[in-house]
C-alpha cells in the first residue's frame, strides 16, 4: 500500500510540473522524462517482444533527489511510450532511494534488481546500501518481494558504495555484478551468484583499480561480445590525461578473458567509451537480433544544465550497438532503426572540393548529418563541419589532418565553460561523420564508432545552416547528405 501511494503521489506530481514547462529545449527523439530529474538508465530488456528502459527519475523536482524509476518503452527503439513509474522509494529496504540496477526475464516475470539506499546522516552523506528485488507480470506494474533485501550487506573488506546491480543468467545460475570501493576507496566491481534470485553467495572480486582508475567504480556491465568478454563501468575520481578523462566523471571498457569456473578476468588497458562533455552510466541489453545496444546517460553531474530553469534535466543517449573491432576495439554505432526518423531530405553534395567554406542549407532543429571526406585527395590541414547560428552562434567540430586529432568546440553554443573536447584517430583514407542533431544534444559517430562524442548543447538562436571548412589547401567531400528527422515524442 505504502509503494502504490508513493506512486501515485510521483504521478501526480510530475503531471503539474509538465502543465507549465517550456519546452524550448525538449528533445525530439531521445528518452526524456515528461518532466523533472532524471540520470541513469536502468533495466534495459526486451520483453514480451517490445523494449523497456527504466531510469533514475525525481518526480518532484528538477534537481537530484529521492530516487525513483522512471519507465518507457518501445516495439522499435525509435517510437517511445511513458509508462508509470515504476518504483518508488520509502519502504524498509528502500527508505531514501531505488538507486540504479537491471532487469531480467524470470520465466515470465520482469523481474527488476535494484539498490536501496539508506541514510544514516543525509547532512554528512553517511548512508548504507543493500540489493532488492521487484517484479511484475505485465511488465507495468511492480511489487517488491517479501525477502527484501536479497543483499543486505557488503563484504566485510568494503566500504559502504555498494550499488548499481546488473544481473544476467549464465547456464543456469544468476551472476550479479556491484559497483564497489575497498575500505581504503579503492574502485572495483564484485561478483555474486543464485540459482533462484532471492539467495546469493559472494565469489568475490571481478576486477580492481590499480591505483590509476579511482575511488568508486559505479554502473558495471558485464558480458560476452564477438568472443571477448566486456566489462564496462563508470570509475569516479580519475585524473585527467591530455584529451582524455575530462569529464568529473567516466565511462569506458576493459576488454579480455573470462573464465566462470575460476572467475578470472584477464584484461588490456580500461578506453574511455565516449569523448564528448556528456556520457555517463551505460548499461546494456541483448535483443532478439544478437545485437549488445547500449544506453548511456546523456549529462554529467555538476555540468550546467539550463533546462531546470524550464523545468526538467537529463535525456538519455539514442540506442548504440556495440561491436568489436579486429583489433578488439570496442565500436559504438547507431542501431539501424534510427533511419525511421529521416523525413525530407536535403539536396547532397558529391566529389566536391571545399578551397575555403561552403554553407549547406541544413536549417533544421533536429538534423542527421553524414559526411565523408577523402582524406588521400584533402590538401587542406583542416576540415570543419560547423553549426552555424543566424548571427553569432556557431559550433565547430574540426580535424587536423597533421595531429590525425577531431576536436569538438560547444563553447559559442551553450557550453561556455569547459567547452572543448578532443579525442585522437587512427589513420585512415578517410573522415567519415555520422551526426544526430537534436534541440539540445549532438552526438557524433565517428568511422564507423572508430570515436563518438556526445554533448548537450543549448542554442539561443535558429540555425542557418551547416558550415563546411577547409584551412591551408582544399577538402576533398565524397559526400555529404542531411535528413530532417521527426519529432517521434509528437
Amino acid at each position: 500500500m505504502l509503494q502504490t501511494n508513493n506512486l501515485k503521489k510521483a504521478e501526480d506530481a510530475i503531471l503539474e510540473t509538465a502543465k507549465k514547462m517550456n519546452n524550448q529545449y525538449r528533445l525530439g527523439y531521445h528518452i526524456m522524462a515528461p518532466a523533472n530529474w532524471i540520470n541513469d538508465p536502468n533495466g534495459l530488456i526486451q520483453f514480451n517482444g517490445e523494449y523497456h528502459v527504466f531510469f533514475q527519475h525525481h518526480p518532484y523536482d528538477e534537481n537530484w533527489g529521492p530516487m525513483h524509476w522512471g519507465h518507457v518503452k518501445s516495439k522499435d527503439l525509435v517510437h517511445w511510450e511513458h509508462l508509470p513509474i515504476a518504483l518508488a522509494p520509502g519502504d524498509a529496504c528502500d527508505k531514501d532511494g531505488c538507486f540504479s540496477g537491471s532487469a531480467v526475464d524470470n520465466n515470465g516475470e520482469l523481474t527488476l534488481i535494484y539498490t536501496g539506499h539508506h541514510y544514516i546522516d543525509k547532512e554528512k552523506d553517511t548512508f548504507f546500501q543493500n540489493q532488492n528485488i521487484a517484479v511484475s507480470k505485465d511488465g507495468i506494474s511492480f511489487e517488491k518481494v517479501g525477502e527484501n533485501p536479497v543483499i543486505a550487506e557488503p563484504p566485510t573488506d568494503s566500504s559502504h558504495h555498494f550499488r548499481d546491480p546488473k544481473v544476467w543468467k549464465h547456464n543456469d545460475e544468476w551472476y550479479m555484478i556491484l559497483g564497489n570501493a575497498t575500505k581504503n576507496e579503492t574502485g572495483r566491481v564484485i561478483l555474486y551468484k543464485s540459482p533462484d534470485l532471492r539467495k546469493w553467495e559472494y565469489i568475490g572480486v571481478l576486477a580492481q583499480s590499480d591505483g590509476t582508475l579511482g575511488f568508486m567504480w559505479e554502473c558495471p556491465d558485464f558480458f560476452e561480445l564477438d568472443g571477448k568478454y566486456v566489462l564496462l563501468f563508470s570509475p569516479q575520481g580519475m585524473e585527467a590525461e591530455e584529451d582524455r578523462y575530462q569529464n568529473l566523471f567516466q565511462t569506458g571498457s576493459l576488454v579480455g578473458e573470462y573464465s566462470y569456473e575460476t572467475n578470472e578476468f584477464v584484461y588490456g588497458e580500461f578506453t574511455e567509451l565516449d569523448n564528448g562533455h556528456d556520457f555517463y552510466a551505460v548499461q546494456t541489453l541483448l535483443d532478439d537480433k544478437g545485437r549488445r545496444i547500449a544506453i548511456g546517460w546523456m549529462d554529467m553531474w555538476e555540468a550546467n544544465m539550463p533546462t531546470k530553469n524550464d523545468g526538467w534535466a537529463g535525456a538519455l543517449t539514442l540506442p548504440r550497438v556495440l561491436t568489436l573491432s579486429n583489433e578488439g576495439k570496442l565500436l559504438m554505432n547507431p542501431v539501424e532503426e534510427l533511419v525511421q526518423l529521416r523525413e525530407t531530405a536535403y539536396p547532397a553534395l558529391q566529389n566536391k572540393s571545399i578551397a575555403d567554406r561552403y554553407i549547406y542549407e541544413a536549417k533544421d532543429a533536429l538534423l542527421e548529418v553524414k559526411a565523408v571526406f577523402d582524406l588521400n585527395g584533402t590538401e587542406a590541414e583542416k576540415i570543419g563541419v560547423n553549426l552555424i547560428g543566424s548571427e553569432s552562434e556557431f559550433l565547430t567540430l574540426q580535424y587536423n589532418k597533421t595531429t590525425q586529432k577531431l576536436t569538438l568546440d560547444c563553447s559559442a553554443y551553450g557550453k561556455e565553460k569547459d567547452g572543448v573536447r578532443s579525442t585522437k584517430l587512427a589513420s585512415s583514407k578517410e573522415l567519415s561523420l555520422r551526426i544526430f542533431i537534436d534541440r539540445s544534444s549532438i552526438e557524433i559517430f565517428v568511422n564507423d564508432g572508430e570515436a563518438t562524442l556526445t554533448s548537450r548543447i543549448y542554442p539561443k538562436e535558429e540555425r542557418a545552416g551547416i558550415e563546411i571548412t577547409a584551412e591551408n589547401g582544399a577538402a576533398e567531400i565524397k559526400n555529404l547528405t542531411a535528413w530532417q528527422l521527426k519529432d517521434s515524442w509528437k
